[in-house]
């Protein structure tokens, strides 16, 4: 038996050929995947904002050296056990102009509830390096200790001298030659500044006109014109004079706030709430787990701080039932807290207070301001 004849020709089966619209469909797919490629590795002008680390005022962080230390420590006075949380919120910024996320990431924020995708100049300002930026949020944070220590001892009945004085000047600036760091700013416009807030306020309400500072350097009395320079700041234009500031208190105890690693003013009104409950019997937020936000002066004004809405999901993950919001920010607040979050809002520190106060007594919870889609802003 024989498995094959030479003499026999096998002729394969004709190959079919494609229909157009299935070659059209195969090199629509090819470009797409090229298209992809190719974007993944395109700059983007974008970065994303999502939650970061949460830190309970009340609890303890990790040092330089790797140890466990109180976050708020105090000396001087008698101090008392807590319970419970009080809990800043912080932000993670992800990208910066040296690397910025690629459009797949950015797919993928900006169906995330939690995370916002923002135009990299609202985060680092055109001509401002990532160090730059760092050093500026690293001095606003001495600056919101300083100022939440101020404000909680002024509320327990302290007695508090400070000076503003420049920590620091933005080369370029308006400052730069004009000002020198040291420096301590006694008014601006004849008006007398004691905090950073007031002096923007004078900036800005001048809308670009030169702004006449008293100021004393090494001991010395003068005064100096500075001519502000416009940029945008969070999506708004604003007048600045390119300087950071800070306040040097004199303080009749001892407090010292270690956290190592987070800039920014915004965890202000929280050092302040846990500096109180520290000094005072009791638990002032009743042992419970509580989040807020917000920048503080020292006549305990709580001011707006940048994502909110991140801070309000990185409360939710922490495991935080309640949250103190800036009255401020209620606009952004409104259509974006998370499920099992109750969100109140307050102007002052004495607000948050009550909150708290209420929140531990068991009192009515609805009876405090929150945020809703009437809620106004200053």
């Amino acid at each position: 038996m024989a498995l094959f004849d030479e003499n026999v020709t096998i002729t394969p089966a004709p190959r079919r050929r494609m229909g157009r619209s299935t070659v059209a469909g195969v090199w629509a797919l090819a470009v797409a995947l090229v298209v992809l490629l190719v974007i993944t590795f395109l700059p983007t002008a974008y970065v994303i904002q999502q939650p970061g680390p949460v830190y309970n005022t009340l609890g303890t962080v990790q040092s330089t050296d790797g140890s466990e230390v109180p976050l708020i420590s105090i000396s001087g006075a008698e101090t008392y056990p807590t319970a419970g949380a009080l809990d800043l919120l912080t932000v993670q910024v992800v990208g910066n102009r040296e690397r910025t996320p690629s459009w797949f990431e950015l797919a993928s924020a900006w169906f995330d509830p939690s995370r916002a995708v923002l135009p990299i100049d609202s985060i680092f300002p055109i001509g401002q390096s990532t160090d730059q930026r760092n050093q500026e949020s690293a001095a606003m944070m001495v600056d919101s200790q300083k100022e939440a220590t101020a404000a909680a001892l002024t509320e327990l009945g302290y007695t508090i001298t400070a000076d503003l004085t420049v920590h620091s000047i933005v080369d370029g600036s308006a400052a730069a030659g004009v000002l020198e760091e040291g420096d301590v700013i006694l008014s601006a416009n004849g008006q007398k500044v004691t905090d950073a807030m007031t002096l923007r306020q004078i900036v800005n309400a001048g809308d670009g006109a030169p702004v006449s500072l008293d100021i004393e350097r090494n001991g010395v009395a003068q005064t100096v014109s500075v001519t502000p320079k416009q940029a945008d700041s969070n999506g708004e234009q604003v007048w600045l004079i390119g300087v950071t500031l800070v306040n040097d208190y004199v303080f009749p105890i001892d407090v010292t706030i270690q956290l190592n690693n987070v800039g920014g003013p915004s965890a202000g009104m929280m050092f302040a709430l846990g500096i109180i409950d520290t000094l005072t019997p009791g638990e002032l937020n009743g042992g419970q787990n509580v989040a807020g936000t917000g920048t503080i002066t020292a006549d305990g004004t709580v001011g707006p701080i940048g994502g909110i809405q991140q801070k309000l999901w990185g409360a939710k993950g922490a495991g935080a039932q309640w949250f103190l919001a800036p009255a401020s920010n209620c606009d952004e607040v409104v259509g974006h807290v998370p499920p099992g979050l109750r969100v109140f809002s307050v102007a002052t520190l004495s607000d948050s207070m009550k909150v708290l106060q209420t929140i531990s007594s068991g009192g009515d919870l609805d009876a405090l301001p929150t945020c809703t889609a009437t809620s106004t802003t200053s």
